[in-house]
């Protein structure tokens, strides 16, 4: 049906009908000179929180392959499932306690096969999340590891003696962390807090843990560690799956003389002094890691894929992850700078200066503005009144560059962050440790809300894992899918352009009217060039002269005014409005 909009003091009525959200193809199978990962749309999947199966309150693998029909209509090409391998959960899968099976709270591997299975049937590939960093310290090469000294796998995690705490100088979490007379061998923090070294009698030794104390930190100067590390990878590429996220990448060594970190200014959520991880990331043996296990997933058929979470400042230290043309490393570094750098705000000044430097890697760009480690990029972005306009801005922006774009499951229906009240409530160990200054990740990382009934659709129990949003009564795919302006509407009508639109799958990124403070424009190149206007502000803004003369035509805007304008000259775009068009 027909849809009234106002803007300005002027009504707008245009037909907004199903038609103009076109139904999805079949993604192109790549070729050698364009992977098929080249034009993906990740999809990252939190298995604990997206579909229940089993009425247990927690997500499993079945509750994702019976929605894998939603993910083929939403356009999204590739999976990215975070860890549903055997662990404690300490952090939620993060702590992984074997490698080479399926947590039976997930399902087993028969239920794996079938999600794969399922998903090649609708052309979607499926990418794990690989942990190299760390293990549970209950996995089976941990356990033996700290058993004694003497035994195989002695080595194959970060031990040391300590120091003498008498006499030495110590830094306040070392002194809080004395065993026997020692104390850990430097000031090295863990994430989650406290001292990143734990003390175990049957060694008297400490262990590294960067992470969680249930985490702790595999030796990569051991050969041994990464001829395991690579067998687990192996055994999951010859089932078949399509590539891998690799988690926390950057973390693998340490130095070996075990510095002091130096001391930033201010402190941390658990009231510490913030450290500048010197010697404890980004070592560059990380880079040789990466190269050899580059050249074994590239050995394998089907175009598989590397994926790297690169938290990195710059664009420079971003782009060394891709490696070179000789000695290759990552296919997809993920640019994280335009979603999560500390300066983001929805600005058009910011958008415009990460997006300019996204093009600057030697390899395709991966952008992501949403994943289960940040607070969802509508309550980041939003300003409480102009959220869905504001997100649709934020979308076109991610869905529309030249590049693999990332998002997260319940971005495209502007689901929002629903942050623990009480400490009581929390599940995070971030949060559990950091609490109140940093309340933990449980905010994000809530049930998907399928619809407006019961748990959201997410389960027939009523005490999920994590409360479900109570907005999920007006906030759900269920309800989105039968209102053509919906934020899940307009994800499905930009997904679907991004697929098939030859200048916004291939053509080159070019930014005009460069110093405008309030909209970002971009011409993406091709015989029949697009042209991006983007409006960060509240307010209507006259557009720049020349950006495409003559009549053009929309091929997606978020305002219902635009589709009946049919040139640029003269026209302005609306407060927070997404423009898409092409000649006419």
């Amino acid at each position: 049906m027909g849809m009234v909009r106002r803007l300005a003091g002027m009504a707008c009525v245009v037909w907004l009908g199903s038609a103009a959200i076109a139904a999805p193809a079949p993604p192109g199978t790549g070729t050698a000179a364009a992977p098929w990962w080249q034009h993906a749309l990740v999809y990252e999947i939190y298995p604990r929180s997206f579909g229940d199966s089993n009425g247990d309150g927690v997500g499993d693998l079945n509750g994702i392959t019976a929605h894998l029909d939603d993910l083929q209509k939403l356009g999204v090409d590739t999976l990215w499932i975070a860890p549903m391998y055997p662990s404690p959960q300490a952090d939620f899968g993060y702590d992984i306690a074997d490698y080479e099976a399926i947590d039976p709270q997930y399902g087993n591997m028969v239920d794996f096969d079938r999600l794969q299975a399922e998903a090649k049937k609708r052309h979607l590939h499926v990418v794990l999340d690989m942990v190299m960093n760390h293990t549970s310290d209950k996995h089976a090469w941990f356990l033996a590891s700290a058993a004694s000294r003497d035994n195989p796998k002695a080595d194959w995690y970060v031990w040391n003696d300590g120091i003498d705490a008498a006499g030495a100088t110590l830094s306040a979490v070392q002194k809080r962390n004395v065993h026997d007379g020692k104390a850990p061998p430097n000031n090295w923090e863990s994430v989650f807090g406290g001292s990143a070294w734990q003390w175990v009698p049957a060694r008297k030794q400490f262990y590294y843990h960067r992470f969680y104390v249930q985490q702790p930190d595999l030796n990569w100067r051991n050969p041994a560690v990464e001829k395991a590390m690579f067998g687990a990878i192996r055994f999951w590429l010859d089932r078949g799956v399509d590539g891998f996220r690799l988690d926390a990448i950057s973390t693998l060594f340490e130095d070996p003389r075990l510095r002091n970190d130096p001391i930033r200014s201010g402190t941390n959520a658990q009231g510490e002094p913030n450290l500048q991880s010197l010697y404890s990331d980004k070592l560059p043996e990380v880079h040789g890691v990466m190269r050899r296990l580059r050249a074994m997933v590239d050995a394998y058929p089907g175009q598989r894929v590397l994926i790297g979470e690169t938290y990195e400042p710059d664009i420079a230290q971003l782009d060394a992850w891709y490696g070179t043309k000789d000695a290759p490393e990552l296919h997809l570094p993920m640019n994280l700078q335009l979603g999560f750098g500390w300066q983001a705000s929805f600005d058009a000044r910011w958008f415009r200066t990460r997006l300019q430097e996204s093009q600057q890697v030697h390899g395709q760009p991966l952008l992501v503005v949403d994943n289960h480690d940040n607070p969802r990029s509508i309550d980041r972005f939003g300003d409480g009144q102009h959220d869905v306009a504001r997100a649709k801005v934020v979308a076109a922006a991610l869905l529309t560059s030249r590049a693999v774009a990332l998002t997260y499951y319940g971005a495209p229906i502007g689901m929002t962050t629903a942050t623990p009240t009480r400490v009581e409530d929390v599940r995070d160990p971030v949060g559990i440790t950091g609490w109140p200054k940093d309340k933990g990740r449980d905010g994000e990382r809530t049930p998907m809300q399928w619809t407006a009934g019961p748990q959201a659709g997410f389960s027939t129990n009523p005490h999920t894992w994590l409360p479900v949003n109570p907005n999920h009564v007006t906030i759900n795919v269920a309800d989105e899918s039968a209102r053509p302006d919906s934020l899940l509407s307009w994800h499905r009508q930009l997904i679907a352009l991004r697929r098939d639109n030859p200048a916004l799958r291939d053509g080159a990124m070019r930014f005009l009217d460069t110093d405008n403070p309030d909209v970002l424009v971009y011409r993406r190149d091709g015989d029949r060039p697009v042209l991006v206007m983007l409006n960060f502000s509240g307010k209507a803004q006259p557009l720049a002269k020349g950006l495409m003369p003559g009549k053009v035509r929309t091929l997606a805007g978020s305002d219902a005014c635009l589709p009946a304008t049919a040139t640029l000259e003269g026209a302005r775009l609306p407060a927070y409005a997404a423009w898409v068009v092409t000649p006419d």
